[in-house]
């Protein structure tokens, strides 16, 4: 048994995330992957509000979870029903699962002009609904929605509220700072009341509108709470909930409170993405602990002093949490930086060439051009610098058509391209829903009879970037393409006025970059 018990909210009210739809089968897999992490409870949803969710729990009871227990959420019962005869009630034991979330209005004010309720009938709609789940075999998680603003503003009756779930069985009483307003300092002092006046396992639950949920989160745990709810990534309605992938190291490497075994706190940043992809968004650079750019160093006196200990520009090592380091190319840049990349990609490189490929690099980043998410290009640069350079293909021309035939058709795109490998010459077409996209699929036409593992290679990412605006459609571009294959993901890039010139730049690269690296692997195979 760790010291904090970790909620998972992410299935209810980090679906409430505009653009978020989780379908059954994304339920189903996000809490699989959370239980593998060693989360404590995962909430499925709320089964009285849709039929999605009520399928959840019924596909979730096949699963054979190793730790998580599966919550229910629901409300206490209406004010002129029973708990006999209240729907949501009924949904909450459909549900069938070991554990309910039962949220409770702790704020008079909510009472009196949502529920329009008087205040001793809330009290018994609280202690009636935690009695009767109770009596039938559940762990209650009582939430106290809008704690923190009813405690402002009466702070008896708050309480009084926390008193009648305790007093009725609940297991644990957990303080919603739902409109997200609170400010830590509010947050420890109010909590350290009531574990002194209420007392038993007390939780947090917070919101994200004023930038404090994990730093309230944290406070909370202070003041003696040791169950903490919160979302993956921090998803959730308006600005989001607080985000368990910093709550969790902050807890477990910095307050030192274990809630996670050591080897599953290293599949934080894996889980995190997991989530990323399964809620089809764009992963958050800046996110810290598990972002791409958590332990990104770009400047050349940071990049030198990281190497020499890491201590001096990282509050923990990346791989506690599953990240890693990452050394940023730019006009920034220092030889440290040069010294890092040639490791890493084992290029042999001298103080000369670093210095070559350094210059070179301002230049081309003068010009527009940009290696923080092109690593890709940049090998293949230094490569050439080095003579190292194969060119697996030469280009001898392309033509590309589009061709749009009346105002409401969809504009057509063809590609014809012509390339020699090892003076064996080849012309292909293709047609594609973009000029880019064409060209892609008449190059890799071309060149599968010589290379047929092209075909694994699939690209992930495409963005121009305009880096002149002044000169209007005159301007240069810049283009990053991400590209995957089933063991790496690397980018390149091109620039020109040209955006089709361009494209085919970061594409060509990308292309090039695969050939090279899965040659050099059979040769170390």
């Amino acid at each position: 048994m760790f010291e904090i018990t970790l909620y998972d909210a992410t299935l209810r009210d980090g679906a409430q995330s505009e653009g978020i739809n989780f379908s059954v089968e994304d339920k189903v897999a996000i809490a699989v992957s959370l239980d593998a992490l060693g989360i404590d409870y995962v909430e499925g949803g709320y089964p009285l509000s849709n039929e999605k969710d009520m399928a959840f729990f019924e596909r979730i009871r096949r699963k054979k979870l190793r730790h998580a227990r599966i919550s229910a959420f629901g409300s206490t019962r209406r004010a002129k029903l029973t708990v006999e005869t209240d729907p949501g009630v009924a949904a909450l034991l459909e549900a069938q699962t070991p554990a309910v979330a039962l949220v409770g209005k702790s704020w008079d004010l909510h009472v009196r002009d949502v529920l329009r309720a008087s205040l001793e009938q809330n009290l018994a709609m609280i202690a009636d609904t935690v009695r009767y789940m109770k009596g039938r075999g559940k762990e209650v998680i009582y939430d106290a929605e809008h704690f923190f603003d009813g405690y402002r503003g009466n702070p008896v009756y708050a309480l009084k509220t926390l008193r009648a779930a305790r007093e009725a069985g609940a297991d644990a009483i957990v303080l919603c700072d739902t409109n997200g307003g609170s400010l830590p300092g509010q947050v420890r002092e109010i909590v350290a009341t009531v574990m002194k006046e209420v007392g038993g396992v007390v939780g947090f639950h917070g919101h994200n509108d004023s930038g404090c949920a994990v730093a309230n989160s944290l406070a909370a745990v202070e003041a003696g709470a040791t169950h903490v709810q919160g979302t993956f990534n921090g998803l959730g309605e308006r600005t989001g909930n607080a985000d368990l992938c910093q709550i969790i190291p902050n807890l477990q490497l910095k307050l030192k409170r274990r809630c996670l075994p050591d080897e599953k706190l290293q599949r934080l940043t894996e889980t995190s993405r997991y989530l990323y992809e399964v809620a089809n968004l764009a992963l958050s650079d800046s996110q810290p602990y598990v972002g791409r750019g958590a332990f990104a160093h770009k400047g050349g006196l940071h990049v030198d002093a990281v190497r020499k200990n890491p201590i001096t520009y990282e509050h923990i090592p990346p791989e506690s949490v599953g990240n890693e380091r990452r050394v940023l190319l730019s006009e920034l840049s220092g030889s440290a930086t040069m010294l890092d990349k040639m490791e890493k990609y084992q290029l042999a490189g001298d103080p000369a060439l670093n210095k070559r490929a350094l210059q070179e690099i301002q230049k081309l980043e003068n010009l527009g051009y940009q290696f923080e998410a092109a690593e890709a290009s940049f090998v293949l640069l230094v490569r050439k610098m080095l003579g190292k350079e194969k060119r697996y293909f030469d280009l001898m021309g392309f033509r590309v058509i589009v061709e749009k035939h009346g105002p409401e058709a969809p504009p057509i795109t063809e590609a014809t391209i012509k390339i020699t490998v090892g003076g064996e010459e080849e012309i292909t077409a293709s047609e594609g829903d973009g000029p880019v996209n064409a060209l892609d699929g008449a190059l890799r036409k071309a060149l599968h009879r010589f290379y047929p593992h092209l075909r694994e290679m699939q690209l992930v990412d495409y963005k121009v970037r305009v880096i002149n605006p002044t000169a209007a459609t005159a301007a240069r571009v810049r283009v990053v393409i991400e590209s995957r294959d089933k063991n790496d993901i690397w980018g390149t890039v091109g620039v020109s006025e040209n955006l089709i010139e361009a494209s085919w730049q970061a594409l060509v690269d990308s292309v090039m970059y695969k050939l090279m690296k899965d040659e050099e692997k059979a040769g170390t195979a």
